[in-house]
């Protein structure tokens, strides 16, 4: 069953049940080439709505088994990738969003795990970590979190929402990064910075 099928409300029973359970294992087959089906009209959101032709897929079930076969290309390019095809959707920013913190420990020993929009639970770490961007004209900070990486350089990552960073910044202790005093958490290990600190609180 093709991808625009289970979109709109098939069951899993084509080339989407080969990505959940492969049945037969026991008489190896040759590897084909998923089939190239250019631009699927599917789109996520900011939020972590997923469209299909413009109108929201509202089975989650759906949602997590489409973002099971969710990849990155090497131009930093998504794609639904299936055994059988594979395409091209268009994302606004990042495919996940981070809307739940738990944690352990505290200090280097502190470790921080999220579940996203799709119910994935990821700790941060060295193979996962935490980054902030700053939007060029209003500064706002903007904090991720790597989910899995891409096929190069660009990675796929969870958006932290505002509810979580809030609590990331409540957890934030200061440490020296370099020549800087920043503020930052600490996870399995490593520190994330989260932003500088004021030169008055140094």
């Amino acid at each position: 069953m093709p991808m625009s099928a289970l979109a709109r409300g098939g069951t899993a029973s084509g080339p989407f049940s080969n990505t959940v359970a492969f049945a037969d294992t026991t008489t190896p087959k040759p590897r084909r080439a998923p089939v190239e089906c250019g631009d699927l009209p599917f789109l996520i959101r900011r939020d972590g709505t997923w469209l299909y032709r413009g109108t929201p897929i509202n089975r989650k079930e759906l949602v997590c088994l489409f973002s099971s076969v969710l990849r990155r290309e090497d131009d930093g390019s998504y794609w639904l990738q299936t055994p059988a095809e594979r395409g091209r959707i268009e994302v606004e920013d990042v495919p996940f969003v981070a809307v739940e913190l738990d944690w352990t420990g505290d200090g280097r020993q502190q470790v921080l795990s999220f579940r996203t929009n799709v119910d994935q639970v990821v700790t941060a770490g060295p193979e996962n970590p935490i980054r902030v961007a700053h939007d060029i004209l209003t500064c706002e900070p903007t904090p991720y979190l790597l989910v899995r990486p891409g096929a190069g350089p660009f990675h796929i990552e969870a958006r932290i929402n505002r509810a979580v960073y809030y609590e990331l910044v409540a957890l934030a202790v200061p440490e020296w990064v370099g020549c800087r005093r920043m503020l930052g958490v600490w996870s399995s290990g490593k520190f994330f910075p989260l932003g500088e600190m004021p030169r008055g609180d140094e």
